[in-house]
């Protein structure tokens, strides 16, 4: 699968602040890839470097295969970054017509994105009669209008209501079910997990994890034991196995952390090899959620 993008070993510094700190990941074509972290993690930094608006400290990346200088690459290039400026007065098939001339792009695709973005029917409307969602909506045409390769979207749902932020995601998965490759910067794991294939989390910078999102989902587990029996033999025991990554007690509840894919059945089999008699054991997945606060607060780094 070739690579559109690829980032090494990338730093950005703002006097003491370390916004970008050693990142590296790859973006394959037709994927939907998240950048996912709080806010003020270095996601838009990322997205400034590569577009060309922010300069690195040091590291490289490069677009494609590395072929094309980054101003020929980023012709093939659709981004919003910001929030969408366009002419109150002017209707969304004007306000396009003029992007088409600055950008130099044909005129022929307007009604094409238009329709992608479900504005089609508001195309004689004047962009200041939009709602917020529209206006969003308008900015992702604006930026499909040179067919780009790559689309990226900085919170793109930011500030918008149930509504809007629904209409924005079905958009977003219609445009990559077009083979158009999407990288999503997000603190919302929610989005991330309904409509990326791929994430990668950073905080203050520092890349946390890197994969398929539901590797991420899936990665191990837990598995939840009680015993009425000696509690503390109970999680020195699971410690000592070496699936398990780390084992919490809360209340008559001890949880063990997985580092593999393993059965519950296994883990009962040791226990009971063990001398523990179990009175509830149960497998569960960790959601996303919980996966990315462990993620956020434990890597104190």
């Amino acid at each position: 699968m070739e690579t559109v993008l690829t980032i090494k070993n990338l730093h950005k510094k703002f006097g003491n602040i370390h916004a970008v700190n050693n990142l590296s990941f790859e973006i394959k074509k037709g994927t939907v890839y998240g950048i996912l972290g709080p806010n003020g993690s270095g996601k838009s930094t990322t997205l400034g470097i590569i577009l060309n608006v922010v300069n690195k400290t040091s590291g490289e990346f490069f677009w494609f295969d590395g072929s094309l200088s980054t101003h020929q690459a980023l012709k093939k290039v659709g981004a919003i970054i910001e929030r969408p400026n366009f002419y109150p007065y002017m209707t969304a098939v004007q306000n396009l017509e003029l992007i088409c001339k600055i950008k130099g792009v044909p005129k022929n695709k307007i009604e094409e994105k238009l329709k992608t973005v479900n504005l089609f029917e508001r195309r004689h409307s004047k962009f200041k009669t939009y709602s917020l969602g529209m206006k969003q909506r308008l900015a992702i045409a604006s930026a499909l209008l040179n067919d780009p390769e790559i689309l990226i979207l900085d919170e793109p749902t930011n500030g918008l209501d149930p509504q809007g932020i629904h209409e924005i995601r079905e958009i977003i998965r219609k445009i990559a079910a077009n083979g158009t490759t999407i990288l999503l910067a997000s603190h919302l794991l929610d989005e991330v997990e309904k409509v990326c294939s791929h994430v990668v989390v950073i905080r203050n910078g520092v890349k946390l994890y890197d994969g398929r999102v539901d590797n991420m989902i899936a990665s191990n587990g837990v598995i939840e034991v009680k015993t009425d029996d000696d509690q503390d033999k109970l999680v020195n025991i699971l410690k000592n196995h070496h699936d398990v990554a780390a084992v919490n007690v809360e209340d008559d509840l001890v949880i063990a952390r997985l580092e593999n894919e393993i059965p519950a059945s296994k883990i009962n089999t040791f226990l009971f090899e063990n001398g523990i008699p179990v009175s509830h054991l149960v497998r569960r997945k960790l959601s996303l959620e919980q996966q990315f606060l462990e993620l956020t607060s434990n890597n104190n780094h």
